[in-house]
Order: structure tokens, then sequence, then C-alpha cells
């Protein structure tokens, strides 16, 4: 007999062990309940999300870079874009928003020319998102 047990007899007190079973049912149950609103939210954000990276930039003058980027985006999705050109010392010499209209595939590469108010080292796409 261990030692609970012991006072437990001594003292008169019952354990139920309805009410253990209880306790890890209801935890059990909290526990999916957690897992399963975590999970969906986890793919609502995810379906919406929109992945843009820039693939190259060239400086075209004193006034102007181009920029080349891929946007990945769900499909049928309005896309919007804010563009940036900076110069040497990450200050932002240009910014273009440009929207695009859905497309039937995942990926799709654009190329834009961000015009800018003094002369850039660096175009790069800033955010993207649904529209």
């Amino acid at each position: 007999m261990t030692t609970q047990e012991m006072l437990d007899e001594r003292y008169g007190r019952h354990r139920s062990r309805g009410a253990r079973a209880t306790t890890w049912i209801v935890a059990s149950i909290l526990v999916a309940a957690a897992v399963a609103v975590v999970t969906w939210l986890t793919f609502a954000n995810s379906s919406s999300s929109v992945d843009a990276a820039a693939t190259g930039y060239t400086v075209q003058d004193a006034r102007s870079v181009s920029l080349r980027f891929q946007v990945t985006a769900p499909i049928g999705s309005t896309v919007v874009c804010a563009l940036e050109a900076d110069d040497e010392e990450h200050g932002i010499v240009g910014w273009k928003i440009v929207r695009y209209p859905a497309s039937a595939t995942h990926s799709v590469a654009y190329a834009e020319t961000i015009p800018t108010v003094g002369e850039a080292t660096t175009g790069l796409v800033n955010s993207c998102w649904v529209a």
C-alpha cells in the first residue's frame, strides 16, 4: 500500500477513477480542438498569400531602373505590388505601385520600369498582396 493510499484510508478520502478519466477526456478534446483551429488558421492564411522575388534589375539611366520579378499568388487573384528603387545608401529614390490582372497560373514573371529622382543602384519588390 502506498503512502497516499494509507492517508486516504486513514482520513476517509475516496478517489474517484471516473473523475480522473473525465479530466483526461476533456483535456484530450481541448487539445484536439486547439490543433484543429491552428491547422485551419494556417491553411486560411496561406491560401491567400502572395510571394514575390526579384530576379534581376538593370539601371537604365540616372532617372530609371528596370526590374524583373516573379509573383506567386492564388490562381484567379488580382495582385498589387509595390516596387522600389534604392540608391547606394539604401535610400528610396523611386517607387511604383502596379496592379496585375488575375492569372491562370500560380507563378508569373513581370518586368517594370521604375522612375527615380536620383541614380538608383538596385531595384526590388517591397511587397505584393491580393487586391
